[in-house]
């Protein structure tokens, strides 16, 4: 089928052809609705009579749409025009990577550029369970600006190989689940599986890379032979020749990369894609013999670190490279040596007073978090028996802080519990206080430091008892100085989020700002002579620098890492322990009228805060690195469609009919405003000093009601009309941000000062307690007919939801919601249900870290 100039196809007008193929033919066009240029892929009509495949084709077609990564072409829609299937994608501007083969082979430099690109693409859409099945240097697009893009995702799952005798660049792709001994891939790039017909995963689109950056490093195949059967034997039984052969300007290193793509059985190869970025950046600005040199120097000699391979440990070979401090580049580089081995994340690590063992706190495949002790020349990690527990601090006599039993605050990665003490050498806990949210202990190991979270505020008390600091947003990090004489924290002014500055405050109660602007915040310490805070951060994205401030405010930059940074602890003689890690957050949900979850995630940071009454439609903010500095809003078919962004800020609540959402700007003190899902324009709903938090709309959709606080004050519920006036205060301070609305409008459940659940009039009045609900339950949505509640309970790694009956407090099970791989899950967020139950999402909070001891941090 040919398409001529000013034909429609669907809504796209077509402009000009730029290409045709095997795989059908491809235009140039305009979308006249976003007045846009697109290229359409139209398929041969042949593709689409197999129902079945075309399913699984637009299954995969709509994941990939899903991806939204800077490194996959964008995939904007699918339909069919006279029979055959066509998929719309954005427009690039340049060549393939064939193309620009044919001038030979690239300088090692270009070849790392163009490589680490594809494969953080492949990592995305690995982790996304997305496989390509026919990775080749025609599917990989170079724009004009150097961007390089990986092209027709999902078309695996609609071709099959017509004839095993054509050439090296037309056999295409089937799934070997669907077809197992079915040849799959294009003869030269298949792995040995796919040559064999056996089951082919992600690991097949790793061989596949190694070959063709190994064509890029050489200018030559590596498998190619006279014909496709002598190819397909090379790649089951031969080596490619040595690539420092045909290219001597290859460091020892990055062949090594090459090899390891390149290992006949996949379970020798690299297992990720990610672990291949990571050991691809690692190399960057390695060349020459200088460079190989360098990278096969002895351990003695240079950086302290494990083999290339280590996934996380490469972000810290990336980071050597570009040490800075106040953007000039030093001659010094610090060491790295790993000290944690196994998934999942860890929470705390502080040194011990004799300056070498180090004592730390993780949970470990999805286990409960386990304090743990480990010297750095025995590696090794020794349990110490105190489970269920984070660690806070280790005192100068040998005393630990612990949090027994933590749970989940508002704040991102924090947690609250009951302090204790325990001996390092062992011993049973001796409880302290309860409902802290930080500890550290006085340089002399007599006083204890805490953050302290009492009726919804949270007060900085030195000693315990002796408040410092108040505020009704939260704090973290708590830290003494050396002298004793001032402490240091993070100071986030909106409970749900982790931007804030840094601060100190003396013991006489006087705070001081040391560095603010920043929209994420986690690691702090003092420096060893006690002159500046270091403190881990970052103003544009989730990948946290390690910086120091001095006590008149200046700041500077020490180490900037391709992951994110947690600075745990600094020793006197200024050694550093940090984590590298690599956080996120995703969202599960399901429909109704299905029985399994389904992936609803979108970019990195993806928060689930509201679900349309049918089920059918997601409301979500993206407040990580994909969302941008000012966070993101969208909308979401929960059947997988793509997300449609609305605007910017934080989401609120969708309105009853599907309308409107309330939406707040970033910023403090956070206001509301509601955007159109549709048309019409943008409109403030309020201006006044209130910090306005979590919000949801009356089922008559002409007042909202906010969790909020007013200056200096505790956090309440609020009624605010649509039309204006001012808010009016339902309950009293210190409420829970986590409330339910009943369907005739007249009720409110929530939280109140006490941690128990009550029923609050939304006119205002005495608030009635439900009984028998222990604290720590919190509602989420009435039921159809107001006669219960769904109400849950965080876990560890999982909620349980439960309906409950607000007139006798019984609770029956309903859910429980857990991610199927519990590893790294640090807290569940909020679930939203529908009134009917038969359908939710909900947010889950992942972080897979490594800690590291860090010599020569300056």
């Amino acid at each position: 089928m040919s398409l001529a100039s000013g034909s429609k196809l669907g809504p796209y007008e077509i402009l000009s052809p730029l290409g045709a193929g095997g795989m059908g033919e491809v235009y140039r066009a305009r979308d006249p609705r976003l007045e846009r240029g697109v290229a359409i892929k139209v398929l041969p009509a042949s593709y689409s009579r197999d129902a079945d495949r075309l399913r699984r084709f637009e299954l995969e077609a709509r994941a990939v749409a899903a991806l939204s990564h800077p490194n996959i072409v964008s995939v904007f829609d699918l339909g069919t025009h006279d029979g055959a299937p066509y998929v719309v994608s954005e427009l690039l501007e340049g060549e393939t990577l064939r193309e620009r083969l044919q001038a030979g082979a690239f300088t090692p430099r270009k070849a790392l550029d163009y490589a680490t690109q594809v494969a953080h693409g492949l990592a995305a859409a690995h982790e996304k369970g997305i496989a390509h099945r026919d990775l080749k240097p025609e599917n990989i697009f170079v724009t004009k600006d150097g961007r390089v893009k990986i092209l027709d995702f999902g078309l695996a799952k609609l071709t099959r190989p017509e004839d095993s005798s054509v050439g090296q660049t037309s056999l295409p792709t089937t799934p070997a689940a669907t077809d197992p001994g079915v040849v799959l891939g294009t003869v030269g790039y298949m792995s040995p599986e796919q040559v064999r017909g056996a089951p082919a995963d992600h690991r097949s689109d790793i061989f596949a890379f190694g070959a063709i950056l190994y064509e890029m490093l050489s200018g030559r195949q590596a498998f190619k032979r006279a014909s496709s059967p002598e190819t397909m034997t090379a790649i089951l039984n031969e080596d490619p020749p040595e690539l420092c052969a045909a290219n001597p300007n290859v460091s020892p290193g990055l062949e090594r990369v090459v090899n390891h793509c390149l290992e006949k059985s996949p379970e020798q190869r690299f297992q990720s894609a990610r672990d291949l970025a990571f050991d691809l950046e690692a190399l960057s600005g390695m060349s020459g013999t200088t460079a190989a040199q360098k990278a096969m120097a002895p351990a003695s000699k240079r950086v302290r670190i494990p083999a290339l391979g280590a996934g996380v440990v490469a972000v810290v070979l990336l980071a050597l490279g570009i040490i800075v401090g106040r953007q000039t580049v030093k001659t010094s580089q610090p060491s790295f040596q790993r000290l944690t081995f196994r998934r999942g994340f860890d929470s705390a690590a502080r040194f011990a007073p004799d300056g070498n063992t180090i004592v730390f706190s993780a949970a470990w495949d999805g286990k409960p978090s386990e304090i743990f002790s480990t010297v750095p020349e025995n590696l090794g990690a020794r349990s110490l028996g105190i489970t269920d527990a984070d660690l806070m601090s280790v005192s100068a006599l040998g005393d630990l802080a612990v949090l027994l039993h933590p749970s989940s605050t508002p704040g991102p990665g924090s947690v609250i519990g009951k302090l204790a003490r325990v001996p390092l050498t062992g011993g049973a806990p001796r409880e302290i206080l309860d409902d802290v949210v930080e500890a550290d202990w006085s340089p002399d190991g007599a006083q204890l430091a805490v953050i302290h979270g009492v009726g919804g505020r949270f007060r900085l008390e030195y000693p315990i008892g002796r408040v410092l600091y108040e505020t009704s947003g939260w704090m973290s990090r708590v830290r003494v100085s050396p002298r004793g004489d001032q402490v240091a924290f993070l100071d986030h002014p909106l409970q749900p989020d982790d931007a804030g500055s840094v601060a100190v405050v003396g013991t006489t109660g006087r705070k001081v700002t040391l560095a603010d602007g920043f929209i994420s915040e986690q690691g702090l310490a003092w420096s060893p002579r006690g002159d500046e805070v270091w403190f881990s951060a970052t103003k544009a994205g989730n990948t946290e620098k390690l910086y120091a401030a001095t006590l008149a405010g200046k700041v500077r930059l020490i180490l900037r890492t391709a992951g994110s940074t947690d600075l745990k602890d600094l020793s006197r003689d200024g050694r550093g322990l940090m984590s590298l890690s690599n956080a996120r957050v995703g969202i599960l949900g399901q429909r109704p009228g299905e029985t399994e979850e389904r992936d609803l995630s979108w970019l990195d940071w993806s928060r689930a805060m509201d679900l349309s009454a049918d089920g059918k439609t997601l409301l979500f903010d993206e407040t990580g690195e994909g969302g941008g500095e000012k966070y993101g809003i969208y909308l979401r078919k929960t059947d997988g469609s793509p997300a449609i962004r609305l605007g910017d800020g934080n989401a609120g609540a969708l309105s009853p009919d599907g309308q409107w959402v309330i939406s707040s700007p970033q910023g403090a003190p956070a206001q509301l405003r509601l955007l159109p899902t549709g048309t019409g324009e943008e409109r403030v709903l309020t201006h006044d000093d209130i910090n306005h938090l979590t919000v949801r709309w009356f089922p008559d959709a002409k007042r909202i009601l906010f969790a909020g606080h007013e200056p200096g004050k505790g956090v309440r519920l609020y009624v605010q009309d649509l039309e204006g006036g001012k808010p009016r205060a339902i309950t009293p301070e210190g409420m829970n941000l986590y409330f339910a609305i009943s369907p005739d409008g007249s009720t409110v459940a929530a939280v109140g000062p006490d941690r128990r659940m009550a029923l609050y009039p939304s006119p205002g009045g005495d608030a009635r307690q439900i009984p028998a609900v222990a604290p720590g339950v919190l509602p989420l949505q009435w039921t159809s007919d107001g006669r219960s509640l769904f109400v849950f309970q965080r876990g560890t790694t999982s909620a349980l939801v439960f309906r409950l009956d607000p007139a006798t407090g019984r609770q029956q099970l309903w859910k429980e919601l857990k991610p199927a791989d519990p590893a790294g899950i640090t807290r569940l967020l909020r679930p939203a249900i529908t009134p009917d139950g038969k359908a939710y999402a909900y947010s889950y909070g992942r972080a897979l870290s490594d800690l590291y001891l860090v010599e020569g941090l300056k």
